[in-house]
């Protein structure tokens, strides 16, 4: 059902507005599909081909999830009229999306951090409760907040958006949401942090330091740019101006949503998925050199050797 509004005063401001929000939406999915199309050769031959694990389930769910948010995007601003119904459906998909992946790359940083301390199973129970409850705690407060969430279509001078209650008046529970979230993120980090710190000290002493070393370099960069992009989401999340939809119409508040909604983007499903794959091309360069330090890098993550470098961990050959 599409309601034609009336065109009060207020509403200008939305309508100048929302071609400059489309560009950034535009962006941040062509970003992701640009990546997508990058990287699908090394995905292909260090991930589809290799024997499938549990870490390979979840990249390809993060993956194409990913890209289902760049179709469902697209609809979104392309100037056709969609039913409720589609608009309601793909308005989930919108909402839970971002509480899905994040517990999707809450486990595959897990599975990281758990390798780094050489499979600590008091550290692993840590970031098992730690991680349930940030989720929990945040699909909570997404499923509060989105309580009798149903799409209307409206249109305003050809501009086809969705417009719900929840959109006329401020809430709290989104931006209590994106806290728990950052608490993981942050406390991810610092225990990367800590134990990178740690070898770098401990290995520059020792026959496979070099290459030990090297491999903790590219898990620390890695994660850095995963890290960067969610700070910058967090940060516009939390500083939002405001979630009325008129406010949120002014041009320097669009450019705001707009950032926000790439560094999210680029988060979830441009620097997501490179937590496993990067390892895994990593050890396949490893590989092509002549094997050196093959077996370093197989202690190294010999807690979960099979998942995230895909080689069994006790032979050192491909699965």
């Amino acid at each position: 059902m599409i309601l034609v509004s009336d065109i009060y005063p207020v509403w200008w401001p939305f309508i100048k507005s929302s071609p400059r929000v489309n560009y950034f939406v535009a962006a941040s999915s062509a970003v992701v599909v640009y990546d997508w199309a990058l990287t699908f050769g090394q995905e292909f031959e260090l991930i589809l081909r290799r024997r499938w694990s549990f870490m390979t389930v979840l990249y390809i769910c993060v993956r194409y999830i990913g890209i289902l948010s760049c179709v469902i995007n697209f609809l979104a601003i392309l100037p056709f009229s969609i039913t409720d119904v589609v608009r309601t459906i793909t308005g989930y998909i919108q909402i839970w999306s971002p509480v899905i992946v994040n517990a999707m790359l809450g486990v595959i940083m897990i599975a990281r951090i758990y390798a780094m301390y050489q499979g600590s199973k008091k550290l692993l129970v840590f970031l098992v409760v730690a991680l349930l409850a940030c989720t929990i705690t945040s699909g909570v407060m997404v499923i509060i907040e989105n309580l009798g969430f149903s799409a209307q279509e409206n249109d305003l001078l050809g501009y086809y958006f969705c417009l719900d209650g929840r959109y006329m008046s401020m809430t709290n529970m989104t931006y209590q949401s994106a806290i728990c979230i950052a608490a993981w993120e942050i406390l991810a980090l610092f225990l990367t942090v800590r134990i990178v710190i740690k070898h770098f000290c401990e290995l520059r002493q020792s026959p496979a330091g070099t290459t030990i070393e090297d491999c903790f370099t590219m898990l620390t960069q890695s994660h850095a740019f995963y890290f960067l992009a969610f700070a910058i989401m967090a940060c516009f999340r939390l500083r939002s101006p405001s979630r009325n939809i008129i406010n949120l119409s002014s041009m320097p508040n669009a450019i705001y949503s707009g950032v926000y909604s790439i560094a999210q983007m680029l988060q979830m499903f441009v620097f997501g998925p490179r937590l496993i794959l990067s390892i895994r091309e990593y050890h396949a360069k490893v590989v092509a050199d002549g094997g050196t330090g093959i077996t370093s890098i197989n202690i190294t993550f010999q807690a979960d050797g099979d998942a995230l470098t895909g080689v069994d961990a006790s032979t050192g050959r491909d699965m």
